[in-house]
Parts: C-alpha cells; sequence; structure tokens
C-alpha cells in the first residue's frame, strides 16, 4: 500500500479558517440582513478612512463574514476578483506561518498592516490569493 506524503505544512503554523470577505454595496443593509433576519450578531467593526468593516457571524460559532463596501476596493491593487469572496486565515505567528508557506515553495507576500490588521497573503497556482491575519 502506497503511503500518501506528508503535507509540507504538517511541520509548522495550523492555519484555521478565521474570516470570509464578502466585497458588498452597501455594508449597513448587509450588516442588517445577517443580523436581524438571520440572526448573526456584530463580532466586530472597523472603521478604514470614510467607510466601516464589519464583521458578523453566529454567537456560538468563530467564524464570521467580514463585509467589505466595494468603494473602498476601487482601486484594487492586488487585482483581487471582487464577485468572489475571500478567504482570510488565522493564525497564532505570522512571521512563522509565512516562512514555512515559503519554504514549501509557496508564493508570499510580505506582513504588513492592512487596514489596521497585520497580515500577509499566499497564492495558489491559479492565481488566487488568501489572507492570514494574527489570531
Amino acid at each position: 500500500m502506497r503511503q500518501r506524503p506528508r503535507p509540507c505544512m504538517a511541520q509548522g503554523s495550523q492555519m484555521r479558517v478565521g474570516y470570509v470577505v464578502l466585497y458588498v454595496n452597501d455594508a449597513e443593509v448587509c450588516r442588517r440582513f445577517w443580523v436581524d433576519q438571520i440572526g448573526m450578531v456584530e463580532k466586530r467593526r472597523t472603521e478604514a478612512g470614510a467607510f466601516t468593516i464589519v464583521q458578523v457571524g453566529f454567537a456560538n460559532q468563530p467564524f464570521a463574514f467580514e463585509l467589505v463596501p466595494l468603494e473602498l476596493m476601487k482601486e484594487n491593487p492586488d487585482g483581487l476578483d471582487l464577485a468572489t469572496p475571500s478567504i482570510a486565515f488565522a493564525v497564532d505567528d505570522l512571521d512563522a506561518t509565512r516562512a514555512d508557506l515559503l519554504g514549501c515553495g509557496v508564493q508570499a507576500s510580505e506582513v504588513g498592516d492592512h487596514g489596521g490588521t497585520q497580515s500577509f497573503a499566499f497564492a495558489d497556482p491559479e492565481g488566487r490569493w488568501f489572507a492570514v491575519t494574527a489570531e
């Protein structure tokens, strides 16, 4: 019986899905929908200049949607497909996780401050980018 190779990242940091970014036209209307009609709670609110970014999720679960106004992303220097949700992973140690990914041959950006959140991003083989934030 052939053994499956051990994943490269099995040696280092463990990533967990932290939240999924939804790019929305009106963050407040969407916040009210998820809270008032679906039963989620507001977990975090961040001001980004004239814009508000809100995280919503179920009270008893760590997972959340982050509602990011499309207008905030109009310059979109990373060329993200804003019609597709973005997934953000959470880790205990950003630098160690980035080093582990680089050691596994994964393309990753530098760690930096993005709207008050320390994070970096990595790409899959088809050019989709995933965020990694410190928990």
